[in-house]
């Protein structure tokens, strides 16, 4: 009987959604396991091979937790506001609804043909009113509670798509969705401030089980430090404060930097000699991104105050200030204080303006070369810190700093607030409305969703406005607190706004009532298991993170952390090893591979391709041999006879099989379990029949890879129910070591015999009984032996001369 995949894997697909076996049930009687993966973005080219890898070990988990006894919560949904569909419903004159619903369309059947056992009854999708009225719901919160503020900043515009970018969607200078420019404009901007959870975003990744990298670059972004404020007063009789993590270099501070956007620098215009040349420099800074600003390898540029001087606070020595395009004023305060011996850019610096060069801890030539191995070592040249360590220093500098009130301690974070406000149509719109009396107000919540106005032209502007602005009907309003005239927020929220919470509706995917119900979050929350692109860990990661524990502090949700644990997987690469692309022509489309050789074979694949964590190149070959693989376990039908139980020549085998198999998938080695499952087969094979009881077992341990096949022998088998809804296979520790093993000795590098022995035999014993053999005494007998070699359960070398 032939294997034929096209006829038994939608025959499975629609029993299993028709039984609902894998729908997570509403009775909390049974310990619960939520497993989630990331909910994909519709776009229109649909599912790449990539997408499937993540899926599928997420689908594995959840089938054998399910097994294992758990009410399994693995859900699925759309991640669908965003500016590809926008763009492309722009280009071919199309409604993005009408864009995001066909989209959806061929992503769902995509994945529902790939055997993936998500609990479709909690399908979600953030263009929903009923789903984005709980997110603008949250966004209401944080207004409230004073974490969602306007300001008036320079932020990141993309010139492509002309609209904001978070700082953590800049990439290398350029948007990291179309690789278009990105430039600086000043903007009236809707803020969060997640920095006022910077520390506990560092403190809580000791609650959950991150990998290590997950971990680092979460901390590094939020880039948390210990050092100074210090006050520099000025000739112009302001003070320019600046953040330091090295108070101990102050006496080397010969010269100054602030942002060219500084604020004081418009109040100081009158005092400037050299206005003109400050403000054409300012002008040509505003016209570059952070990213070229901040380059390490670019000229040093920048502009001397003529005129206005700062004043070394230690040592009352006068200082020259620059304004140069490397200073941020977003970052810090805008205003740095330079230390050109002990500071590669602050050196180059000082030596293209002729700027005085101050070694204060000991070491190098700071004539010649910055020394920047100053993290330990003894202060010179430095007052009251000479001859004291680099620690001591700090401590005594700050208490003097303090003392004379000239500065103070300070932690300081590299975060930034989050930009949350997108110039763009196909958005969630912003609940708020501005009254010229009452100023910014917050939309009742009774009125939500406010809905996005259903419009012709959702093009972006050129001058930065949202689309929306030109929509006077929808745009003009009334103010919820005074009734007087207000206009409705025009900006819409960033797609990572939907996505910061979806997590929570899964839970109770259809409450009108709330975001969700308080006992459904109880039972479900954490996310026991969530696995992830490493791309999502400074963005998704962490801006769900900071909703989460908004949330959990205004005792909407019951837990600090939204996930338990978190996991990232490698990508699949072209088979040439190179990142698949259209450009490249090494694209592998999924439905391809599930036409010609069956979903359980592309499952079985991907898991089969290489270390789970790590990047893997495409192989067409590869594919042929699990499908092989495949057609060999449908096969061990014709070789079926009676019997429930394991037969002695196979319990080893068995018994190790599903202690390998249970054990592999939980660190996500697939590629190992599958690896076991074939050399069991092997091993079958060899005995030349398999028994019911031993067809079973194999059947429930391939159905977490192979799930439709696994179903379809299962049922010819006339086994009792469904092969998902059986109990995980138990082995028993006793019978997963051999008995007895195969040894190789040899004489001299070259095998002269195999002998069976004890699998717990001694060195000795193996010694002994590899010289008893007649072929190998044949070989040594008269010689002198000059080396016994033993490696355990593998081989005896005798070396004789």
């Amino acid at each position: 009987m032939k294997y034929d995949h096209r006829q038994i894997e939608k025959k499975w697909q629609d029993r299993w959604e028709k039984a609902g076996v894998f729908h997570a049930s509403e009775s909390h009687d049974k310990p619960k396991y939520y497993t989630l993966i990331e909910f994909p973005y519709p776009s229109g080219q649909g599912l790449h091979v990539g997408h499937p890898r993540s899926y599928t070990a997420m689908d594995i988990i959840a089938r054998k937790r399910r097994m294992q006894g758990y009410n399994v919560l693995y859900p699925i949904g759309w991640d669908a506001f965003g500016l590809p569909s926008e763009n492309y419903a722009i280009k071919n004159h199309v409604h993005p609804a009408e864009v995001t619903k066909k989209n959806i369309a061929r992503f769902k059947q995509q994945l529902q043909s790939l055997g993936l056992s998500f609990d479709w009854t909690r399908e979600i999708n953030t263009t929903d009113p009923e789903y984005y009225k709980w997110t603008q719901w949250i966004f209401l919160q944080l207004f409230k509670h004073g974490l969602a503020y306007k300001k008036e900043m320079a932020v990141n515009w993309c010139t492509s798509c002309k609209c904001v970018l978070a700082n953590e969607e800049v990439v290398n200078g350029v948007c990291e969705r179309c690789g278009s420019e990105v430039v600086r404009k000043v903007k009236s901007q809707w803020m969060l401030k997640i920095t006022e959870y910077a520390q506990r975003l560092i403190d809580d990744l000791a609650l959950v089980d991150y990998p290590d990298r997950v971990k680092s670059q979460q901390i590094n972004w939020i880039g948390r430090s210990t050092g100074a404020e210090v006050d520099f007063k000025t000739t112009a009789g302001d003070c320019l404060t600046v953040y330091t993590t090295r108070p101990d270099t102050l006496y080397g501070v010969t010269y100054m930097v602030i942002s060219p956007e500084h604020p004081l620098l418009e109040k100081w215009k009158g005092s400037i000699r050299n206005a003109d040349e400050v403000t054409a420099y300012q002008e040509a800074a505003s016209k570059k991104s952070d990213f070229e600003r901040t380059e390490v390898a670019k000229d040093k540029t920048g502009v001397r105050l003529d005129g206005i001087r700062a004043i070394n606070p230690v040592n009352g020595t006068e200082i020259p200030i620059f304004i140069s395009d490397y200073v941020l004023v977003s970052y810090g305060t805008g205003a740095i204080m330079a230390v050109p011996a002990h500071d590669t850019r602050d050196w180059e610096f000082a030596k293209k303006f002729n700027l005085p060069i101050i070694e204060v801890v000991q070491g190098g030539n700071v004539q010649e070369e910055a020394f920047t191995d100053c993290g330990t070592g003894i202060l010179v040249n430095s007052g009251i810190l000479d001859g004291l360590s680099v620690e001591e220093a700090k401590k005594k500098i700050i208490g003097f700093l303090t003392k004379k009130g000239i500065g103070r301690s300070k932690v300081n974070f590299k975060l930034r607030d989050w930009v949350f406000s997108r110039q763009r149509y196909w958005g969630e719109p912003i609940p708020i409305v501005h009254c010229e009396k009452c100023g910014y107000v917050a939309v009742p919540e009774s009125e939500l969703p406010v809905c996005l106005p259903n419009v012709k032209s959702y093009e972006p502007t050129d001058n930065g406005e949202s689309p929306l602005a030109h929509m006077t009907d929808w745009v003009n309003t009334t103010c919820p607190h005074c009734g007087g005239p207000a206009k409705r927020e025009t900006d819409t929220m960033p797609q990572w706004a939907g996505s910061s919470w979806y997590f929570l509706r899964y839970t109770d995917a259809h409450n009108h009532d709330a975001l969700a119900g308080d006992d459904a979050l109880k039972y479900w929350t954490p996310v026991d298991w969530y696995n992830g692109g490493m791309e999502h860990t400074t963005l998704h990661v962490l801006y769900s993170r900071f909703w989460h524990k908004f949330l959990y502090d205004i005792g909407v949700v019951p837990t600090p952390e939204p996930y338990a644990k978190r996991t990232s997987h490698g990508m699949i690469l072209g088979e040439n090893g190179e990142k698949m692309s259209k450009s490249r022509g090494n694209v592998v489309n999924p439905d391809d591979i599930v036409i010609a050789y069956g979903a359980d074979t592309m499952r079985l694949y991907e898991m089969f391709i290489g270390d789970f964590e790590k990047a893997a190149p495409w192989s067409t070959n590869g594919i042929k041999g699990c499908r092989r693989f495949i057609e060999r376990f449908w096969n061990l039908q014709d070789i079926v006879c009676d019997g429930e139980g394991i037969r002695s020549e196979l319990e080893v085998p068995f018994n190790k099989a599903i202690k390998k198999v249970g054990e592999d998938v939980e660190n996500l080695k697939f590629n190992t379990a599958i690896a076991a499952l074939m050399s069991l087969i092997n091993d079958i094979t060899a005995v030349g029949s398999i028994t019911k009881g031993e067809l079973r077992v194999f059947t429930m341990l391939l159905n977490l890879f192979a799930p439709h096949v696994c179903e379809e022998v299962w049922a010819n088998q006339k086994f009792d129910g469904m092969v998902c809804q059986q109990e995980w296979p138990k082995y028993d520790e006793a019978k997963c070591t051999e008995e007895t093993i195969e040894i190789a000795v040899q004489v001299n590098g070259k095998v002269r015999a195999h002998l069976s022995v004890p699998a717990e035999i001694s060195k000795e014993d193996a010694l002994s009984q590899a010289k008893a053999n007649g072929k190998v005494s044949a070989e040594i007998d008269g010689k002198k032996l000059v080396k016994e070699i033993y490696v355990p359960s593998k081989l005896v070398n005798l070396v004789v001369r």
